[in-house]
């Protein structure tokens, strides 16, 4: 059925046309002689109909879609109108008919593209008009804001969507040089840098619209936190219209694209420009060796899965003890990049016999450590867990690796580590206090094993995140909670950090140079300024299109077991030095001896082994002097082992 009524509309355009090309005749004869126009010239009006037809057919002509008609279409009309009077000419000639005039080729050439692309032009015209008139009373006014290209291909979905559900009032350009001028016949305001001006006049003069459209997709960062800054000043949502690749997929005759607007999400307020990263220095790192993630199925660990086998290892094994998390990642894996070898073997890093085999039949070159319990207040309530998982499983983990004759061992750490509150916090940098041991003494020897430790903060969209919490309470319509008012943290999307991770793996092993290379030296990002939780919180609150406090309420519940206001990247005595890498900096924290801190940890597992909690906090503590495990209104002093 589709197929005969598009062979019916095609059957139309060409009746349609002969018959004008037909009327050109006699209306370029008239034009050029009009006392010799007689009634020879309507024997030769079929002749012009035919002549068009068969010149346009190659440009197929009369298969246009009149009502989306452009400068592509207008550009096929003139050349069809032009090549018609010439075949119309020359058909006249090898019958020995002269024209009325000398001017008759030229006139029959301009005639007919006046009839053809007039009529195509006004049904456009007319049809729009129509469509905005009918929508005008339900449509939502919008300004677009964007790159002018991008803006341009917005309008042109919008004019293709029936439903016509957007009344645009005008544009707003990045720049200030497009001021004034017009995009399918809408205005450019003004440039964005001058939003709060533009708007203030608008509402003055009655106009505002409900929402502002980012046409643009590679508008994020600071720029667009700072148009959904001014926006919600004057009461406007926010909304991004669909890619560029999305508007501009091709469309048969009978179809039009429906344009839905989406939500600006908090990761692109939060993103940041992009670090350059030497990808060819991590496909030489990576590509054909035998590589190892642990916590395979993490945030992190799926993360550093998909990229590491976007550069081809020889052989890439994930390891995680959750199934259902391993299996995903998996089949992730196997769908995008079928042709890298992979295996996905369910192991504990606790079990040291179960991780010491799989690495000596893998004989692993690269590991990349990612397995850890990364949540506070459940590790504050199970220490013996997290310092099994994150101390004596990385010691498990790093001296397997070791003992297969790996090239390097990367461990991901944390912010939480540097003036540990938590037990979390603690174990952590327990682990990386071991990692640095070994790294000294790889370092000093100029053989074994490279440990490099990367620390970061927050990622968004991890299962631990903030971000998550509050989307599943906005769902609920509320209350967002916060445990403090002052409580800041640091963000970086998940791919960003990854990429650096992979970038400080390519530094840690190939420059000896690096500062702090000689004393366990460890990579932190530069994750920029911190951001206040609850300021967070009003932001998501407001990308909803809710008030703060008003819509949705925020409710503040107290800090929890481990918790800190602020995170620290730095220890206050570990300077950070620059790397020469943007987005890489590096710490240099006290260190110790392998031997000293694997047989505290040793010690540490023994006493979690047997169940003894306060022996286990009281030799971690020890060993770092800067933990204070502070709990809701009650503190334990692990390196007495007493507490009130």
């Amino acid at each position: 059925m589709p197929v005969a009524r598009s062979l019916i509309r095609i059957a139309v355009n060409v009746v349609i046309d002969g018959i004008l090309a037909a009327l050109a005749v006699p209306v370029a004869s008239w034009i050029t002689a009009p006392a010799g126009v007689g009634p020879s010239v309507g024997f030769l009006m079929p002749l012009g109909a035919a002549t068009l037809l068969l010149a346009g057919a190659p440009f197929q002509l009369s298969r246009q879609y009149w009502r989306f008609a452009g400068m592509g279409d207008l550009l096929t009309v003139t050349v069809s109108a032009a090549l018609g009077a010439t075949l119309f000419a020359l058909t006249l000639s090898g019958l020995g008919i002269g024209p009325v005039s000398h001017g008759f080729p030229l006139a029959h050439g301009l005639t007919l593209l006046a009839l053809l692309g007039a009529p195509r032009v006004a049904y456009r015209w007319f049809r729009s008009r129509g469509l905005n008139a009918a929508a005008e009373a339900g449509a939502t006014s919008v300004l677009v804001v964007g790159q002018t290209e991008d803006c341009d291909l917005f309008l042109r979905a919008l004019a293709r969507d029936r439903r016509q559900l957007f009344r645009v009032e005008g544009l707003i350009a990045l720049g200030d040089r497009q001021t004034g001028r017009r995009i399918q016949g809408y205005p450019i305001l003004g440039a964005m840098k001058d939003a709060s001006t533009l708007l203030e006049r608008l509402r003055e003069d009655g106009r505002l619209p409900s929402t502002l459209v980012i046409a643009t997709p590679d508008l994020d960062g600071v720029a667009l936190a700072s148009v959904v800054a001014q926006a919600d000043r004057f009461g406007l949502r926010v909304r991004r219209a669909p890619r560029p690749t999305e508007l501009d997929q091709g469309m048969t005759a009978d179809e039009t694209r429906s344009v839905e607007l989406r939500p600006i999400v908090i990761e692109d307020l939060l993103n940041r420009p992009q670090v350059p990263l030497d990808r060819d220095g991590m496909a030489r790192l990576i590509q054909g060796r035998r590589v190892i993630v642990t916590g395979a199925g993490g945030t992190i660990g799926s993360e550093l899965a998909r990229q590491v086998a976007a550069f081809g290892p020889g052989n890439l094994v994930l390891i995680d003890n959750g199934e259902f998390a391993l299996w995903q990642i998996d089949m992730e894996l196997a769908e995008r990049h079928p042709n890298v070898r992979r295996q996905a073997l369910i192991a504990d890093i606790r079990d040291e016999a179960r991780i010491r085999s799989v690495f000596e039949v893998i004989r692993p070159e690269l590991v990349f450590h990612a397995a850890a319990l990364k949540h506070v207040p459940i590790v504050e309530d199970n220490p013996l867990e997290g310092l099994m998982t994150n101390a004596a499983g990385t010691r498990h983990v790093a001296d397997a690796a070791r003992a297969a004759g790996a090239l390097a061992m990367v461990l991901i750490s944390t912010d939480k580590a540097v003036n540990p509150t938590s037990v979390m916090g603690a174990s952590k940098r327990l682990a990386e206090m071991y990692c640095q041991a070994l790294d000294i003494v790889a370092r000093a020897t100029g053989q074994g094993m490279r440990c490099i430790t990367v620390r970061f903060g927050n990622v968004l969209g991890s299962t631990g995140s903030v971000v998550p919490l509050f989307q599943r309470q906005l769902a609920r319509g509320g209350p967002l909670t916060v445990t403090h008012p002052d409580m800041q943290r640091y963000f970086m999307t998940v791919r960003e950090a990854v990429g650096l991770v992979l970038q400080a793996s390519v530094l840690g092993v190939g420059d000896a140079r690096l500062p702090a290379s000689e004393d366990g030296g460890i990579f932190v990002l530069d994750m920029g300024d911190p951001v206040k939780i609850v300021d967070l919180a009003r932001q998501m609150i407001r990308l909803a299109g809710l008030k703060p406090d008003e819509d949705i309420e925020i409710r503040f519940t107290g800090l929890r077991p481990g918790e800190k206001l602020y995170e620290e990247l730095f220890h206050g005595k570990e300077p950070p030095a620059p790397t020469g890498h943007p987005g890489l900096l590096m710490a240099h924290p006290r260190t110790a001896d392998p031997a000293i801190v694997g047989r505290a940890i040793d010690e540490i597992a023994t006493a979690c082994r047997g169940n003894q909690s306060r022996l286990a906090l009281t030799l971690l503590g020890r060993l770092i002097p800067e933990f204070e495990r502070v709990g809701d209104g009650s503190q334990v002093d692990v390196r007495a082992g007493t507490g009130t």
